[in-house]
């Protein structure tokens, strides 16, 4: 019997805005997939591409970074760096021959829970059609 892949997703979630739209999904009982771990961050912009990479490395077959909209970020500039930093790290991911469709960064903001679920949703189906991470550590 072969067992059904579940994709699992590590979620660095901003504080101010993706923390608490994640908690407005949950409160208003929008209904996504549980694959999600999350981790609130106080800025997106404090999520080292090293953090990412470990996940990776772990056993996280996705990873989520989200952030304030442009603009709204409490600490200014936080969102605008961790936008370039993703693009830089999918480019790397892609050089090591890992689909860099395994990251993703998106904007969500305190009052948008049908968006993180509908996301989160997304990404799931994704990374099943993706099946499981190749940088994954064996175990032995």
């Amino acid at each position: 019997m072969t067992e059904k892949f579940e994709p699992n997703i590590i979620g660095f979630l901003c504080n101010w805005c993706s923390y608490a739209g994640a908690d407005l999904a949950g409160t208003s009982r929008i209904k996504y997939p549980p694959n999600i771990k999350s981790i609130r961050v106080m800025c997106s912009g404090r999520v080292d591409p090293v953090f990412i990479l470990e996940a990776l490395k772990k056993g996280a077959d996705g990873v989520l970074v989200a952030g304030c909209h442009p603009g709204d970020c409490h600490y200014q500039s936080g969102n605008y760096k961790t936008n370039r930093r993703i693009k830089l790290l999918k480019k790397l991911l892609a050089e090591m021959a890992v689909d860099p469709n395994r990251v993703r960064f998106e904007y969500v903001s305190a009052s948008e829970g049908a968006k993180f679920a509908s996301i989160v949703t997304e990404f799931v189906d994704e990374l099943k059609k993706m099946g499981p991470n190749p940088l994954k550590e064996v175990k032995v």
